[in-house]
């Protein structure tokens, strides 16, 4: 009869095996979670810079729609009529407010309960071509 040693049915990983896993692990965790935050950041970032695109993209609408409309456009009916007309955004909330008789400004925020609740808000002017 032969005897069967322990050593020969085991299979598997030692433990030194597995410490080095996760160590190599911990190290790639660690280089990697800041990396990401610094990208979410940037791409927040990117996002409101496009929403702001889109309120500028509004206004230019709103003073085309009067042009075709009237042969005439004053900055109070493209505010009105951007206003009116806000683009639908659970993110991001749009104000429209008239700065002279020839610009206007565009400002976009977050809304609240949004990803975008605690971000600054951005402006930009938009003058009537």
């Amino acid at each position: 009869m032969r005897k069967i040693s322990s050593d020969e049915n085991q299979a598997g990983f030692t433990l030194i095996e597995l410490i080095v896993v996760l160590v190599i692990l911990g190290i790639l965790a660690a280089v990697a979670v800041p990396k990401l935050m610094d990208i979410t950041a940037d791409a927040r970032g990117k996002a409101m810079k496009g929403a702001l695109a889109e309120g500028s993209a509004t206004m230019s609408l709103a003073y085309a729609k009067e042009m075709m409309a009237n042969g005439s456009a004053t900055m109070t009916a493209i505010v009105a009529m951007a206003n009116a007309n806000k683009p639908a955004s659970d993110e991001f909330s749009y104000t429209f407010a008239r700065t002279n008789t020839s610009a206007a400004t565009v400002t976009v925020g977050g809304k609240a309960g949004s990803d975008f609740a605690a971000a600054t808000a951005v402006t930009k002017d938009w003058e009537k071509p």
